[in-house]
């Protein structure tokens, strides 16, 4: 059947999704949203399940890990890790959203010296309460807070307790007048970088807004690890999945324990390993035939305790894809 405008538009290609499981470092773009920006690499890798690791503003870049089939299991992992941000805000005007975005709402003159960034940097550094910005993804009633911002109700917010590990306020040179600032903060999970811009401004006396965001690290990852989704996108198929990281990757720093064969499918079907194993909260567990990551526990009193496991069908596949990548030429 024909449109008025002429041929009707031919049917898309259905894409054939298959089982890929995985971390991919992303370095998000300006402009998407984190499931935009996870959807996309989605498409690319035809993948069937996957989900990222904590959001990133659409006006935000940097780094943001997806993850893909199994590894979906441990992205709770690094939506608690710590994180590290570069932003500049601009001094004396304060916006609706506390970025670029948001209407002005108030403009104040800019007085602000050497010594009283030192002095705001002492304040702001160490446990600090936030209180969370009206235009986050934070859900009241099950409606996310931007929502209401959006519908002009203000939902009121009860204070966080958040740390900043180390924080660093400078002019930021580029900016005409001395009206800007960098920031520089590694920040505990739960800190609002658009918040502790605003917060700072407040104490400078002017006020302040984000102009620009970028997530340098999160957990153990760093922006020199990433890939962009044009550099994903101009590569092959094969090249595409030999930039994941294995499911494991998220599991860095736990105690690793392995299993022989026997007691590998005892812990896979959910049963607690007796063992000499000194206690411990965050444990790796591995299979030593044939090598492959199992999933995670805890040791209290000599036992393995399962925690989030991996199926049997997903060890294959990772085995299989594994078989399959290093005979590929």
């Amino acid at each position: 059947m024909k449109d008025r405008g002429g041929d009707a538009p031919a049917p898309r290609t259905r894409v054939q999704r298959r089982p890929v499981h995985g971390v991919l470092l992303l370095d998000k773009p300006l402009g998407l949203s984190s499931n935009q920006a996870l959807q996309k690499a989605k498409w690319l890798l035809r993948a069937e399940k996957a989900g990222h690791t904590g959001t990133l503003d659409p006006l935000a870049t940097g780094v943001l890990p997806l993850c893909f089939g199994a590894a979906t299991k441990f992205s709770q992992l690094h939506l608690d890790a710590d994180k590290t941000y570069e932003a500049t805000a601009r001094l004396g005007i304060k916006t609706s959203t506390g970025d670029a975005e948001g209407e002005v709402i108030a403009e104040r003159p800019v007085h602000v010296t050497p010594e009283d960034l030192a002095r705001v940097e002492a304040q702001f550094t160490g446990p600090i309460r936030q209180v969370p910005p009206m235009h986050s993804a934070l859900k009241k009633d099950g409606k996310a807070l931007y929502e209401y911002a959006r519908e002009g109700i203000e939902i009121e917010r009860a204070p966080r307790d958040v740390v900043i590990h180390a924080l660093k306020i400078t002019q930021a040179a580029s900016e005409s007048a001395g009206n800007a600032i960098r920031i520089e903060a590694c920040v505990s999970k739960g800190t609002y970088i658009r918040t502790l811009g605003e917060d700072i401004g407040e104490a400078l006396g002017c006020g302040a807004h984000l102009t620009s965001l970028r997530r340098t690290a999160t957990g153990g990852f760093g922006v020199a690890q990433c890939i962009t989704l044009e550099a994903l996108e101009a590569m092959g198929e094969e090249e595409r999945l030999a930039q994941l990281l294995p499911a494991e990757s998220l599991v860095e720093g736990h105690t690793i324990v392995t299993l022989g064969s026997e007691d590998a499918g005892r812990f896979l079907s959910g049963l607690r390993r007796r063992g000499t194993w000194p206690d411990a909260d965050h444990v790796a567990v591995f299979g030593d035939t044939p090598p492959a990551f199992l999933g995670t526990a805890h040791v209290a009193a000599n036992e393995l305790i399962p925690g989030r496991l991996l199926n049997p069908i997903e060890i294959q596949q990772i085995l299989l894809n594994a078989q399959q990548t290093e005979a590929t030429p």
